[in-house]
């Protein structure tokens, strides 16, 4: 079995009395996208730290492309940090070719793959602007492109879609995703569910600097209950007596039909639950399983420790 290019195992890191992150233990796979997601202070940018040994964890064992530091295997990591920040006064070509230098590049091909990656990103006619003059999203593209530039084995991409328009939120992705194509993997930290529901291979929930669930979208959706969409003539009182129902909410009313979603019971079985519906004489038009989403699953494990999150944790993280 191949190593994994991340490894942590039993990480803690303490401040004093706070700890910020507590025995967390997780692994990234070779070409994986991988995401880390929790709200804002849950301890993801100084797990990612700890990792680039930016920050030396209290307890605990990381490896890092087979590397008890990062710092050997610097030039094979790509990293974006959560604070984005480029010489003003550089120009754009300039700035994603300085960053690929302090990687091992030559000038010469520093300064090639500089100018490529601003054609592949349309923003070849910006190459000679100074980053102050670029929009935010543009100066974003810049950033991520010097992080990108000296083909990296490993991307750690923190916050990366943070303050980006819907347009350029779909470069991102896109991009995200060919850089996978091309065998490099992938670990990018947000609390915006919907990106990480459409790009993750597996991913990481942390609340409290603790890990909350680690698995597949759909080893997530086992995890949880079912829910059911029906429309039907029937009252909520009448699909609550057929037994299972954990929770029901009117979806739409339109006529004599009503849609509900319904939340079943654990391991309760959906087929059982229509034959009930069917035996009761209940008349259905739609019977439509349809599993939790990411948003779902993450409010359940962290969204009601998000607001002492940000009170203690993000004071923290801010801090650093």
């Amino acid at each position: 079995m191949s190593q994994p290019v991340v490894l942590l195992e039993n990480v803690v890191k303490r401040y004093g009395a706070f700890t910020a992150v507590n025995d967390l233990s997780f692994q990234v796979e070779q070409g994986e996208i991988y995401g880390f997601l929790g709200p804002n202070g849950a301890g993801k940018t100084t797990t990612l730290r700890m990792m680039l040994d930016i920050i030396q964890p209290s307890a605990g064992r990381i490896l890092m492309l087979g590397s008890k530091s990062a710092i050997p295997v610097r030039a094979r990591i790509g990293y974006l940090p959560e604070e984005r920040g480029l010489y003003k006064k550089m120009k754009a070509v300039d700035a994603i070719s300085y960053f690929a230098q302090l990687r091992g590049m030559s000038r010469r091909d520093a300064n090639r793959k500089a100018m490529a990656l601003l054609e592949e990103f349309g923003l070849a006619e910006f190459a000679r602007s100074k980053n102050e003059a670029l929009s935010k999203g543009m100066a974003q593209k810049v950033q991520l492109l010097a992080t990108i530039a000296h083909d990296p084995e490993l991307l750690i991409l923190d916050e990366p879609f943070s303050g980006l328009d819907p347009i350029n939120q779909q470069t991102l992705e896109d991009l995200i995703r060919n850089q996978r194509e091309a065998g490099r993997t992938i670990i990018f930290s947000t609390h915006v569910m919907q990106h990480a529901e459409r790009l993750c291979d597996r991913f990481l929930i942390i609340a409290h600097g603790e890990k909350r669930f680690e698995g597949t979208m759909s080893e997530a959706r086992e995890a949880f209950a079912q829910r059911l969409h029906v429309r039907t003539t029937a009252q909520m009182e009448d699909l609550m007596a057929l037994g299972d129902v954990a929770a029901i909410r009117v979806e739409d009313v339109s006529g004599a039909e009503t849609t509900f979603e319904i939340e079943l019971e654990e391991h309760a079985n959906p087929q059982d639950f229509l034959a009930r519906a069917v035996a009761q004489g209940i008349s259905i038009s739609r019977f439509e399983q349809a599993g939790a989403t990411l948003h779902d699953i993450f409010v359940a494990l962290a969204g009601d420790e998000e607001d002492e999150s940000q009170s203690a944790g993000a004071m923290k993280e801010a801090a650093e």
